[in-house]
């Protein structure tokens, strides 16, 4: 009788998992068929069945066999983030790049944004410093360009700022990271959304604790506590259980600390996040150190050092060996509490050196500050040169009314030498000005052109370009204080200039410069910087988009006694090309450099009898082909 009744109960449950099995299949054939294109619709299918791997598998594996988009991208995604949450974190990257790639065919900038921030929250979990920041920065550059963002972009830029703020904190910067955190938890206030919140409130009290301000983060703690009950996160409740924990054994309460983290502990083991897991062992190995349970300590710890091991958890990878070293050395057994102590060195070095990028971001939080103090600059000089104008023309009308009383000289003469004196000044001002927005832009492109391979390359390269660099701003530094240069030293700063930007061409421009040998250039005066937009534009508009053979010359030659003549030839595609090419990008750099030089070039020639000029040729063969573009440009001598 019990036989029969097992095997009519094994046939009722493997003909339900069949119609289940079957049921799901059809929902697959159903989309892939039709192809449908709406990523609401196929999540509204899947969203219960998120966690079913085979099922996910089999959609990609059918989309890709009927070459639907839509479908390979939502099970992509959705497999990255089932690896996620079990911390297989290599497998978890490569389905999220694989659907980065197809949301970027797909054109859904709102998904692409979701999946950056995604990609860089799984480095972030390895301590992959470089990795996440970068896939973080551009979760938020994109989020921050779209136009009426919607509640799902506007969580977007909330959880790139919250990230980022992590990553701060990561690099012992935690007023910087506060900073972040503070503006993403408004945008969650605003949208009441309750999880951002419970999140954002767990980081502030991370950053608190980091400064010692121990009752700040119990308070912040406790309020995403209040958070993640409200919505049932049982991941939210392990986070805060381990966190108030160690701020407990901060504060030497040790039992209390137990209790915190022991209540969590089989919540953390039922959840198949290993990140959270591995946090909580090693929280309750060292409660378990400080009340002297030694044997269950070195368990715990050794748990929490193997799990974050195989999981590459790098963070606990480094406080297990921490913590275990400090119990060998409370057992008297030296040798491997410094075994330990010089593993969990080691480890931190390995992160530690990952974050070389403060250094850039040191640099590029100077060129902010630098940007903002020139823009300040700008516009009181521009308040002066209209007091001055508002002078001069008041001067005037005095003139007007004094020749027209007395119709003396000397009071005509006098208000005429007033008003050159101030064209004079109002003219160097102007020149001011625009060197004031020139050099940060200037710089701003120098400091791109290294930024990649500062973080890219090894360190003997890195330091060799940052030695050009700094050598770079010094003399741009110098030329903001002056009105004129010699050409001598302006073809040494565009010589290094085009060192740097060679960069990320992989050092495939041919560049050179061409001197008539009777030439002098140290007697030959023009303004500071004046070439670099020319050779900015031949870069990017002429040789980015060429293939091999990338060549660019600067020819200097005396057509006159009064004019010398500076060829700026690249063997680019061509005007015409570039024009098609800048029409079609949906974001176009903005020529604001060589529009500045223009205008310095029209205030520099006034001090001078004859004028400049530029002239644009295209270079063709006899089939009409473009085979460049030469920028002829006429300095005067006197």
């Amino acid at each position: 009788m019990k036989s029969k009744l097992f095997v009519l109960t094994f046939l009722f449950l493997s003909f339900i998992s069949f119609s289940q099995k079957k049921e799901k299949n059809e929902q697959i054939e159903y989309l892939v068929k039709n192809k449908i294109p709406s990523l609401d619709i196929i999540d509204s299918v899947f969203r219960k069945k998120r966690e079913d791997k085979n099922l996910l598998e089999q959609l990609v594996k059918r989309s890709k066999e009927n070459d639907y988009l839509e479908g390979q991208f939502y099970g992509s995604n959705a497999l990255g983030r089932h690896y996620r949450d079990r911390s297989l974190f290599n497998k978890s990257i490569f389905e999220y790049k694989n659907a980065l790639k197809l949301n970027r065919k797909i054109k859904d900038t709102i998904s692409e944004v979701k999946i950056l921030n995604s990609i860089g929250s799984v480095y972030r979990r390895q301590d992959d410093i470089r990795n996440a920041l970068n896939y973080h920065q551009e979760a938020l550059d994109k989020a921050l360009k779209i136009k009426n963002p919607t509640i799902s972009i506007k969580k977007s830029i909330s959880i790139s700022q919250n990230s980022i703020g992590n990553i701060y904190i990561s690099l012992k910067q935690y007023k910087l990271a506060l900073n972040e955190f503070s503006k993403s938890i408004v945008m969650q206030r605003e949208l009441d959304h309750k999880l951002g919140l419970a999140i954002n409130y767990q980081n502030i009290g991370n950053a608190q604790y980091e400064l010692g301000n121990l009752d700040e983060a119990l308070k912040n703690y406790n309020k995403s506590l209040y958070y993640n009950n409200l919505i049932n996160s049982k991941i939210g409740r392990i986070i805060c259980g381990y966190s108030i924990a160690n701020l407990l054994i901060k504060q030497k309460k040790y039992k209390q600390a137990f209790v915190t983290v022991d209540t969590v502990l089989q919540t953390a083991i039922k959840e198949k996040d290993k990140y959270y897991l591995s946090n909580t062992y090693n929280t309750l190995g060292l409660t378990q150190l400080h009340l002297n349970r030694l044997k269950q300590s070195k368990n715990n710890l050794t748990t929490a050092l193997n799990i974050a091991t195989a999981y590459n958890v790098q963070t606990i990878i480094v406080k297990a060996n921490e913590n275990l070293a400090l119990l060998y050395n409370k057992e008297e057994d030296y040798k491997k509490a410094y075994t330990y102590y010089k593993k969990a060195k080691e480890e931190d070095a390995k992160t530690f050196n990952e974050r070389n990028l403060l250094y850039v971001s040191q640099l590029i939080t100077k060129y902010d500050k630098e940007h903002s103090e020139n823009e300040i600059k700008n516009l009181a000089k521009k308040n002066q040169i209209a007091q001055l104008q508002i002078t001069r023309n008041r001067n005037l009308w005095i003139m007007a009314l004094s020749i027209f009383a007395l119709i003396t000289v000397v009071v005509f003469s006098v208000s005429k030498q007033k008003r050159l004196k101030n064209d004079k000044r109002i003219l160097s001002l102007k020149q001011d000005a625009l060197r004031s927005q020139m050099n940060p832009h200037f710089m701003f492109n120098a400091l791109n052109s290294i930024k990649l391979y500062i973080i890219e390359n090894d360190k003997k390269k890195a330091t060799s370009y940052l030695n050009k660099f700094s050598k770079l701003m010094r003399k741009i530094l110098e030329a903001s204080s002056i009105q004129e240069t010699t050409l001598a030293e302006e073809i040494e700063t565009m010589e290094l200039y085009m060192s740097i930007e060679n960069i990320r061409f992989s050092n495939e421009i041919d560049f050179s410069v061409i001197i008539d040998s009777s030439l002098n250039l140290e007697s030959i005066k023009i303004p500071p910087l004046v070439l670099q937009p020319f050779l900015e534009n031949s870069l990017w508009h002429g040789l980015s988009s060429k293939g091999e053979g990338k060549k660019m010359t600067i020819h200097i030659h005396k057509i006159s006694s009064d004019y010398i003549q500076i060829d700026i030839e690249d063997n680019g595609i061509g005007r015409d090309a570039a024009a098609k090419i800048k029409a079609e990008k949906s974001i176009n750099r903005k020529s604001v450099g060589i529009n500045l030089t223009k205008d310095r070039l029209t205030n520099f020639s006034k001090n001078l009898i004859n004028d400049y000029s530029i002239i644009y040729k295209d270079l063709k063969d006899e089939n009409n082909n473009a085979l460049g573009t030469k920028v002829v440009i006429k300095f005067p001598l006197f």
